[in-house]
């Protein structure tokens, strides 16, 4: 009997999938090829696009886009206030990089994640906006302004810069040995 594939290992192997396919692959067909229900693969695609790859779905299926197919990804601890939400965002976008999304780990909820897709300073001032104008607050409220990023990149390079510059701007912070795990979870 074949050793069933965990969550992590299974969305490592729809990626793979997508990228050695030309044309786009049913959501039927990759629930056949990774041995679970359609259903789990629209939620294993959701939470890998959370992560910030850039999957495109189609009437045929789905696929990564090609353009940015080479993004390399890595998520960050920050924690910062509400006042600096808007000179966080503009930091990453301004050094290349695109924040794909955001979680955070709370005592009771446990993991929340939520995709943001902000690439440039028109995206950041259109959160912000919302943000002012809502009667919601960001995410990060519910943890102290503790929070994880997801940020794409078309280098480590780039990463590393941006990751450089928010240790400047003090926002970066300390992953604990249990966020590691927490990071590499189903």
């Amino acid at each position: 009997m074949e050793k069933e594939l965990t969550g992590s290992e299974r969305r490592k192997l729809l990626l793979s999938l997508m990228r050695q396919s030309q044309t786009p692959i049913s959501g039927s067909a990759l629930g056949k090829k990774t041995g679970v229900s359609r259903q789990v693969v629209v939620q294993d695609i959701a939470l890998l696009r959370t992560e910030g790859h850039p999957i495109l779905s189609t009437t045929k299926g789905y696929y990564l886009d090609g353009d940015s197919q080479n993004q390399y990804v890595r998520t960050v601890k920050v924690c910062h206030t509400n006042e600096q939400v808007e000179d966080e965002l503009n930091t990453i976008v301004d050094l290349g990089g695109a924040v794909t999304g955001v979680m955070v780990n709370h005592r009771a909820y446990g993991k929340m994640t939520a995709a943001l897709n902000i690439r440039n300073r028109r995206d950041v001032q259109i959160f912000v906006d919302n943000i002012k104008t809502g009667k919601s607050t960001p995410l990060l409220n519910v943890t102290s302004g503790y929070h994880f990023h997801t940020i794409s990149a078309e280098s480590e390079a780039i990463l590393d810069e941006i990751e450089d510059m928010l240790s400047q701007k003090g926002y970066l912070a300390e992953v604990l040995p249990y966020e590691g795990e927490l990071l590499n979870s189903d």
